[in-house]
């Protein structure tokens, strides 16, 4: 993609605005929270220490919208106290300007490094970074400062306080993480009767497991619907795979896939009443007809071997999912044979040691998000001297802005950008036409500043830019309040922003952190992922005896990662400048395609897994050993730009189809459903040589000219 196209896009991003759904009371809440800080402070202290309160509960309130599953109070308190501590720190060392300098280029490093720890915590911390450039201006001694400092721990307080005795939705995100997991298996299932062996995404199931992890003070208050629920719908999934692949036993057509068919309506209407049910925490609405077709026993006249067994499993998951969903189960709402979420999130203390280590796993030279701590620090400080160099004042407007609208990622970071100068144009205009008209005095400027910051709160998920014009009128309005002179400030922000969002723009073409060169390296890490995953689950086939099934978990998730992790990658370089490097946009589909098919076939094999009871299967031991080693060498091979060879898994699968003759005369064929699982993956990873090899035809050969 040309660089001028992809300013195009990344501009036009930036400034798009969406439909979503508001939620009026948690933005009346926190606009309730501002006014209260505001009026206190503004009536016990004067302006100055009330635009510093502001300034903290307003970030205290945006800490609390950022997609995280702590409790709202606890982001609150962190963001508060941790701008409180920026802000006096930064006074102190203000005088002087070296030291200050040195300060704010380490406290924007760490603050880059944050990213470590997820969005939340980078978006916070570089959020206090940009706050702290403006607070520190307002205090005229140390003691002064000390104050505002504490009325922005105040401020963060006043939210936290507010969070716990209004709450708004309790465990609110919790059920819509898991309802979503609930939904997404009923899409799936419904267009499996369409396409048997169509792909699932299996990031709705991801996200639901990030947020069933909980601390364990909420363990003991977490209802009891969101306790098991998302552990029958990671079972639900290979069993509806296993269910409608024809590899199982059901033909494409005749009565055996009319039937299944319906199975797979029914279930995904239960699911989607069940999805209702938790997200709304209501009773469980079911059509009997859909029952009828669950629990009629002509599932055992029409259905025979396995796709008997995966409907006979199917019944009884979603019987447990709707037994959790209407909480009926035991005294925890869980059914007696299922374990609920126990895993734990650790407490701000323990979080510690967690977020160093990641940030110690992200300095080495080619990690994005050292690239990217070191490009904010450079152009924070950067931004400073430029912004105090311009006679305008105010120049911490432009370090500013570039700290709030970098990211590790190029797109984001210029969509941002444009986003930022977009809206700072449009609310400069509107507050500097309102101070026109009115002549606010300070409790008018207050009260204008709360209704900005409550239509940020409410409009920020339609687009970075609206919420970009709610706060560019909120800072006018409240510097207003604080003594400065509008016209002057009108100037000064929409010069400096733009000096900001360039600085941002020319600090990540100069210093980039590009992942198209990364896209090879990303799918070998899927395609390993996706061998050990197989590996393990055929290893099961050959060692039925361990009760335990951790390591196909463990493996499952890595798989899910570094789908994930490819996805996100593959997306990312879609919008970069950078020339063609290595594999075509259609190679990458196709591979993409290949690999899906081959973590879904290991799922479907998943789907059967013996009792432990069972005898071993002859063969599965050295066909887990060679899918093991294969996609090892494979993923090398990928890296190097060399297509994979599958030789030794076809030698596994084929030791199967050469029958040995035994004492009685017999020839053992093996389990049917290790051979057809074996014919699938042996499949996917040739379709993923084939996706690799673009000398394969005329159209793979036009892909790759038009990509290049």
């Amino acid at each position: 993609m040309s660089w001028l196209r992809a300013l195009k896009e990344t501009a036009r991003s930036g400034l798009e605005i969406e439909r979503q759904k508001l939620e009026p009371l948690i933005a009346l809440r926190g606009a309730a929270g501002l006014a209260l800080v505001v009026g206190v402070s503004l009536l016990l202290f004067g302006p100055e220490i009330a635009a510093s309160s502001a300034f903290g509960a307003f970030q205290a309130a945006i800490a609390t919208f950022q997609r995280s599953w702590r409790p709202r109070p606890v982001l609150a308190l962190v963001s508060g106290a941790s701008l409180a501590v920026s802000t006096f720190v930064g006074y102190v060392s203000g005088a002087h300007v070296v030291l200050f300098l040195c300060l704010l280029g380490l406290w924007t490093f760490l603050a880059g490094l944050a990213w470590a720890a997820g969005p939340t915590a980078g978006i916070i911390a570089a959020s206090n970074v940009a706050i702290m450039l403006v607070t520190i201006t307002l205090p005229t001694s140390v003691v002064d400062a000390a104050a505002h400092a504490g009325m922005i721990a105040v401020g963060g307080l006043v939210q936290a306080g507010l969070i716990v005795l209004f709450p708004v939705r309790r465990w609110g995100a919790q059920r819509d993480a898991l309802a979503d997991a609930l939904a997404a298996e009923a899409d799936y299932a419904r267009r499996l009767r369409h396409d048997p062996v169509v792909p699932f995404d299996p990031l709705p199931l991801m996200t639901a497991r990030s947020a069933a992890a909980v601390t364990p003070r909420e363990a003991r208050r977490r209802p009891a619907e969101l306790r098991g629920a998302r552990g029958v719908a990671e079972r639900l999934r290979p069993v509806l795979a296993s269910l409608a692949d024809p590899a199982m036993g059901v033909p494409g057509d005749g009565l055996e896939r009319l039937w299944v068919n319906e199975l797979l309506g029914a279930a995904g209407s239960v699911l989607d009443a069940a999805a209702r049910a938790v997200r709304y925490g209501e009773p469980v609405h079911l059509s009997a007809t859909d029952l009828g077709v669950l629990k009629t026993p002509d599932n055992d006249v029409i259905l025979v071997g396995p796709a008997r067994r995966a409907a006979d499993r199917l019944s009884a998951l979603l019987d447990d999912v709707l037994e959790i969903a209407e909480g009926t189960g035991t005294d925890s709402g869980i059914p007696t044979d299922l374990a609920p979420d126990t895993r734990h999130r650790p407490s701000l203390l323990k979080l510690v040691p967690v977020v160093l280590a990641a940030m110690r796993r992200e300095m080495h030279h080619g990690s994005p998000i050292l690239r990217h701590a070191i490009r904010v620090a450079v152009v924070a400080v950067s931004g400073y001297f430029v912004g105090e160099a311009v006679p305008l004042g105010h120049g911490y407007w432009a370090p500013m802005t570039a700290v709030m609208v970098m990211r590790p990622d190029f797109s984001q970071t210029y969509a941002r950008s444009a986003g930022r100068f977009g809206g700072t144009l449009v609310g400069v205009g509107l507050a500097t036409a309102i101070v026109q008209t009115a002549h606010p005095d300070a409790r008018l400027s207050a009260l204008l500043a709360v209704i900005c910051a409550g239509l940020m709160y409410l409009l920020m998920g339609t687009g970075y830019a609206v919420g970009q014009v709610c706060v560019a009128a909120y800072v006018v309005f409240l510097l207003g309040m604080a003594g400065d002179d509008w016209s002057q400030t009108v100037t000064e922000r929409i010069v400096l922003t733009l000096v900001g969002g360039l600085l941002a723009m020319a600090a990540y073409a100069l210093y980039p952190a590009w992942e198209t060169p990364r896209l090879r390296n990303r799918l070998a890490e899927w395609l390993v992922a996706d061998g050990r995953y197989a590996a393990t689950v055929v290893d099961r086939y050959a060692d039925p005896a361990p009760r335990d099934t951790e390591d196909v978990r463990e493996a499952l998730l890595a798989t899910r990662e570094a789908r994930v992790a490819w996805q996100e990658a593959l997306a990312t370089a879609q919008h970069e400048p950078v020339r063609h490097r290595g594999i075509s946009r259609a190679a990458a589909t196709d591979a993409q395609h290949a690999l899906a098919q081959l973590g879904r076939s290991a799922m479907v094999l998943e789907a059967h897994l013996p009792a432990r009871s069972a005898d071993p299967v002859p063969g599965a031991a050295q066909l887990a050993e060679a899918l093991r080693r294969a996609t090892e060498k494979g993923a090398k091979a990928v890296r190097e730009r060399r297509l994979p060879d599958w030789q030794p898994v076809e030698d596994a699968v084929a030791q199967w189809d050469m029958p040995t003759p035994t004492d009685d005369g017999t020839t053992p064929v093996g389990d049917p459903v290790v051979r057809r699982g074996a014919a699938l993956l042996l499949d996917a990873l040739e379709e993923f040589t084939r996706a690799l090899d673009e000398r394969g035809g005329s159209t793979r050969v036009s892909s790759v000219l038009a990509d290049g």
